[in-house]
């Protein structure tokens, strides 16, 4: 069976969508206003936040990581890959998509507090629609990029992976 096909000009208009840092297009749709404080530390921050994110166009989502767990959630379009670097150096890769269609993807897929990430379209000509939720809340203050040559140094068996996402010069 085929990928829904969106219209990813459409969706950029109608949802409001900007570019995002690290690859993209994003709008925050839900920050609680419930504040949390993280253990050990004086900040209070909001419990959960919330974005629409598609990539398309061959864009991809570069190595970051953030400071809270993330909950990607899949909406529409064609699978896509989250590349998750753990702390002790595996990649896992999940298959986001829509899996009543397509085998091996899921709906959603969690990345841990600190793990370094990148996501890309399976086909690089597609485009997805995903959400992801953030607990404790999102805040730009804890979104770390990869400084280049970075990661592929700390983690050279994964040297072609974490160069093809790396930044685009």
């Amino acid at each position: 069976m085929q990928s829904e096909r969106i219209d990813t000009r459409e969706l950029i208009e109608r949802l409001k969508l900007e570019p995002h840092p690290e690859g993209g297009f994003f709008r925050e749709t839900y920050r609680a206003s419930g504040r949390v404080a993280r253990e050990r530390e004086p900040e209070w921050r909001s419990a959960s936040t919330a974005i629409y994110f598609l990539l398309c166009d061959g864009a991809h989502s570069t190595w970051h990581r953030i400071r809270s767990d993330e909950v990607w959630h899949f909406y529409t379009g064609d699978p896509l890959d989250v590349h998750v670097l753990d702390a002790s150096g595996a990649v896992v890769t999940h298959r986001l998509g829509n899996a009543l269609v397509h085998p091996g993807s899921a709906f959603q897929a969690v990345v841990k507090a600190g793990d370094w990430f990148a996501a890309e379209c399976h086909d690089a000509s597609g485009a997805a629609l995903v959400g992801c939720t953030v607990a404790p809340g999102f805040e730009f203050s804890e979104f770390e990029l990869a400084a280049p040559g970075m990661l592929e140094a700390r983690y050279p068996q994964h040297r072609d992976l974490i160069a093809r996402l790396g930044p685009k010069t």
